[in-house]
């Protein structure tokens, strides 16, 4: 069991039915805890798991407009061009650009709870131990490591500091978040497609980008979000 801090200026939850003009859940979905995590230590060996999310500072929203980019390059256009046919796999910024608008989360504490679960993937290393992340994940957060940026939620909303901590102070609670409130459904995370009768052989493995979205409905005790308790009452 692990238990850390997070700090951020910003941070950006998107609703799935605010696609276009985005708008942030009130708190963070694990899916997108997760994805932090995994900015800081990520192995095919291990999926991580959000246990309990503490809110510390008040909910504060902010609205901003921003230029983004429709379009995606396509994977077609990459292999035509592999391949040396007539192709030209770029986006470019001047012709796609679009403004949106956000509603974003401003000036936000976190205290995250989580562990990791074996996913059965393995590699040829003898030393494909649980004991060998445990510690691996604890050196990275005691040094504050990581291989990518953690963010929450959005990619131009990278946290201001992440440290470890034996427990979570409840005193540093915002007044405001006292008592309860149903935070209605929320996202889960998304279930892959994959294969998971082959995980025994990595190469073997079969991997999809097509998912079903898993939904959720916590409610917030004195700005505390036990993750694990609604997570099975949902499954």
């Amino acid at each position: 069991m692990f238990r850390i801090i997070v700090e951020a200026d910003y941070a950006l939850y998107t609703r799935p039915e605010c696609k276009v003009e985005r708008a942030t859940y009130p708190v963070p979905t694990p899916s997108a805890l997760e994805g932090m995590l995994k900015a800081i230590f990520w192995k095919p060996a291990i999926r991580y798991v959000i246990d309990k999310i503490v809110v510390f500072h008040p909910i504060r929203y902010a609205g901003v407009r921003r230029n983004e980019v429709k379009d995606k390059i396509l994977p077609s256009a990459v292999r035509r061009q592999m391949r040396g046919d007539d192709a030209d796999p770029c986006v470019y910024t001047k012709e796609s650009i679009s403004q949106r608008a956000s509603l974003l989360l401003r000036d936000v504490r976190y205290g995250v709870e989580f562990h990791f679960e074996m996913t059965g993937i393995r590699s040829d290393r003898p030393d494909e131990t649980p004991q060998k992340y445990v510690e691996i994940i604890r050196r990275r957060l005691a040094k504050g490591q990581f291989f990518q940026v953690p963010f929450l939620g959005c990619r131009e909303f990278p946290i201001r500091s992440l440290y470890a901590v034996e427990q979570f102070d409840f005193g540093e609670v915002d007044p405001s978040l006292m008592g309860e409130r149903d935070l209605g459904i929320m996202l889960y995370g998304l279930r892959f497609h994959d294969d998971a009768r082959l995980r025994e052989n990595w190469d073997a493995s079969y991997f999809s980008d097509a998912a079903d979205a898993v939904f959720y409905h916590p409610r917030m005790r004195n700005g505390v979000i036990d993750v694990a308790k609604y997570r099975e009452a949902g499954s």
